[in-house]
């Protein structure tokens, strides 16, 4: 009996437990049988039993194989590894290079205006020459000084080469990590046949898409192919998972309900009495807004009210970590920075600072601070970042602004603002503050935002800046021990700004005015 199909066994059972009688039915390639005997029953079945428990063998193993390979494992591996060179890339490379410096049949010249204003990629630092001397002359007409970061920073350590070498390999890994083929310059090269898309083409992980806009601008012909006539096409496609929106619910209201969109944050050190007048000037205007205070006293002092929330750090954590932490608590879409000795007044309208937010593409908007002399101070700043070479690129701060904001005639995008800003929370912790800089830092936050905050400043949102003016003998002790934390500056503070400017951002040397 072939066993290759099917069987249906129906037996009867005598009382003494012996059967009598089997009836099989079923595909048993070539023979069928009805009632057969049980002894040459018997037999057969024995060959079948043997010949199935074979089968189910084998086929256990094989559904086991196929699961180990198929079913989730963690033995299962991917190349994650970043990767920046490709044959494709090569090829674009070569052809870009030769599309782009053939034009010897042109004769040209570059104007030397316009050469000046060309990337070298050999930045050089240098300070402004003083052309006269007079008295506040550095106030009226103030000039350019430069730092050599890579100079500054490498003479006090044992082994410098070997600094700059591990600072080269960093950068070469934060290349691989950053690069992305879209960032690819790509030329579509004139009369070409084929139509195509050069950037911008997305596909989910392991899903399908149709390649917009492919086809085949020419003569009609019996066969097409997307390589003809020696014309050849490449495009870069991004693969990668959807960004998953994050949005705020801060209810339904005319105009901007400040209490749900807006949390204001601050840190606070030896100032407890600069902080209350800070929290009472806020109440005047703003009962129910949250204000989160980052607090990294040695003997912390509670701080209640309403709508308040305090957070103990370690003693002397710093300026930076500080701000981490208070970020760090907000759940309303925008979050205010304030210092804990600013006293908010009726020109401190922060429904001015959501407006533009609200209907522009800032991510930050810096203020102004009015100090009790009345100078109202913006503190902008433009910051640029000039190619180096192999040494580090060249950093250039400069006071003053990019344009005027249209519709907002009071605000100006910069690169940095004031240490009074409203920022979209997600944005500023995306770029974040480094918890190093403990005691003397701002221009740090906005160098690192470069390229990911979009900054506006608008003059005619003010905050008052409480007084610093002391006669030494009326200052107490909390004063005196405030003003050695912050105002202190020793070769150890110099020092690590060295490091994060010359290791962390990779600059060799800084101007600024």
């Amino acid at each position: 009996m072939k066993s290759r199909g099917y069987y249906v066994f129906n037996g009867a059972v005598s009382l003494e437990g012996k059967l009598e009688q089997v009836e099989c039915w079923g595909e048993t390639g070539d023979d069928v049988f009805f009632n057969q005997p049980f002894e040459a029953l018997h037999h057969n079945m024995h060959v079948s039993y043997k010949r199935c428990c074979k089968w189910v063998l084998v086929l256990g193993l094989l559904l086991g194989t196929l699961f180990h390979f198929w079913g989730p494992s963690s033995n299962l591996e991917e190349d994650l590894r970043p990767r920046r060179g490709s044959a494709i890339q090569a090829l674009l490379s070569g052809k870009i290079y030769h599309i782009m410096s053939d034009y010897s049949e042109i004769p040209y010249k570059v104007k030397e205006n316009v050469a000046r204003e060309l990337a070298q990629n050999t930045c050089i630092c240098l300070a402004g020459e003083e052309t006269f001397h007079l008295p506040f002359s550095d106030l009226l007409f103030p000039r350019v000084w430069a730092h050599n970061l890579q100079h500054a920073f490498l003479e006090t350590r044992p082994d410098p080469d070997n600094v700059k070498n591990h600072r080269a390999e960093e950068y070469h890994h934060f290349q691989k990590r950053s690069y992305s083929p879209v960032d690819m310059l790509i030329i579509a090269e004139a009369n070409n046949p084929l139509q195509y898309p050069t950037q911008g083409l997305e596909v989910q992980p392991l899903k399908t898409v149709i390649i917009p806009g492919l086809g085949l601008r020419q003569e009609d012909r019996g066969n097409y192919m997307f390589e003809t006539e020696g014309h050849q096409s490449f495009f870069t496609i991004k693969v990668g998972h959807r960004v998953v929106p994050k949005l705020y619910n801060s209810g339904q209201s005319e105009g901007y309900n400040i209490t749900s969109l807006v949390t204001i944050a601050t840190k606070t050190f030896l100032r407890y009495d600069k902080l209350k007048d800070l929290i009472d000037s806020i109440r005047q205007f703003y009962p129910t807004v949250t204000i989160v205070i980052a607090d990294d006293n040695e003997h912390p002092q509670p701080v209640t009210g309403p709508h308040i929330e305090q957070y103990i750090m370690p003693f002397g954590k710093g300026w930076f970590a500080g701000r981490n932490l208070a970020v760090s608590q907000v759940s309303t879409k925008y979050v205010l920075w304030v210092d804990d000795d600013f006293i908010f007044t009726a020109n401190t309208q922060l429904e001015k600072m959501v407006d533009i937010l609200e209907k522009t593409t800032l991510d930050l908007v810096g203020g102004a601070v009015r100090e009790v002399t009345g100078y109202t101070a913006t503190y902008r700043h433009k910051i640029s970042v000039e190619e180096g070479g192999e040494d580090g690129n060249c950093l250039h701060i400069r006071n003053g602004y990019h344009h005027v904001i249209k519709g907002y005639p009071n605000c100006v995008v910069a690169d940095a603002v004031i240490n009074f800003f409203m920022a979209q929370t997600d944005k500023i912790r995306q770029v974040g503050f480094d918890p190093r800089l403990s005691r003397s830092a701002h221009l740090e936050f906005f160098i690192d935002a470069l390229g990911i905050l979009h900054i506006g400043s608008c003059s005619d949102v003010i905050v008052n800046h409480a007084s610093k003016i002391k006669l030494p003998w009326t200052k107490t002790e909390a004063q005196k021990t405030y003003e050695k934390f912050r105002y202190s500056s020793n070769s150890a503070n110099n020092d690590l700004h060295n490091e994060v400017f010359y290791f962390k951002n990779r600059f060799k040397c800084m101007t600024s005015q």
